[in-house]
């Protein structure tokens, strides 16, 4: 059995609790996390250590807040005041566990899904978010990681061009995959409204409301967006549900046609900010 999670976020003791709401196998069943497994709940390190438990039965896609332990850990940006990741930072093992969390993927696919933390520009289909995801998946992997984090952060270029390179192409690929919400039909980027779908500004819709878009009608599933809720269509998953707001922690059982929704509460729950 296939279960697609939204947003861990450190929260450790509800994944505990879906996992076992599921009966989940590691020899049966797979897990697909879509992405933010760190930060904000208080379980940062033991999400980490319970995911690599898993081995292959568990696969997980790398959002903003797992990318943001990757700079904090490089040095180039600051701890957030309400960051939890001080026992990854600290642990005797960080840079084996922060080698094997650049493991994760940037887009993927499951039983039919494409899978984003975020989202998709209008200009991609999903072979080419794969494609292009698969570029900044290489480069955090090997030692270009090192020299691109400095530069991974900037809401500039905001809009996709098959002639961008270096910086600027890495940048605005993880932008897309890992930060987007709305954008307007040409692909450019905004960044600063964070509200639901209904709180779009001018000339911008929700990436996935624009009905000329190259991935329409290919089933998309992605996190990121908790004031949006759980988003239960035949072509669309949206799984964030703000465990660690006070919200739910969601998975979802794509295998075999079928269609289940879990939910379970999260006990520990942050104040947004």
């Amino acid at each position: 059995m296939h279960y697609l999670i939204g947003d861990l976020q450190g929260c450790c003791d509800a994944f505990e609790r879906l996992l076992a709401a599921v009966d989940f196998s590691p020899s049966r069943d797979r897990l697909h996390v879509l992405g933010d497994l760190v930060n904000r709940g208080p379980g940062s390190l033991a999400v980490l250590h319970r995911l690599q438990g898993f081995g292959t039965s568990a696969g997980y896609l790398l959002g903003n807040h797992d990318l943001h332990l990757l700079a904090v850990a490089a040095g180039v940006r600051r701890p957030h005041k309400r960051d939890t990741l001080v026992q990854i930072l600290d642990h005797p093992q960080r840079e084996a566990l922060l080698d094997w969390l650049c493991q994760g993927r940037l887009a993927d696919r499951a039983e039919g899904w494409l899978m984003v933390h975020a989202g998709v520009v209008p200009q991609w289909n999903g072979e080419r978010t794969l494609a292009l995801a698969h570029e900044v998946e290489t480069m955090l992997r090997g030692p270009a990681r090192r020299d691109f984090l400095p530069q991974m952060y900037g809401n500039q270029p905001d809009r996709w061009d098959d002639s961008l390179q270096g910086a600027d192409r890495l940048r605005f690929i993880i932008n897309a995959l890992t930060r987007l919400r709305f954008c307007a039909a040409d692909g450019t980027l905004e960044f600063d409204t964070k509200e639901g779908a209904d709180g779009a500004p001018p000339g911008y819709k929700p990436w996935f409301e624009h009905p000329h878009r190259a991935s329409a009608g290919e089933p998309i599933a992605f996190g990121h967006w908790s004031t949006l809720g759980l988003i239960n269509r035949p072509d669309l998953l949206a799984l964030d549900t703000g465990c660690v707001w006070g919200g739910a922690l969601t998975a979802v059982r794509v295998d075999g046609g079928r269609r289940e929704v879990i939910q379970v509460p999260c006990s520990q729950a942050q104040a947004p900010g």
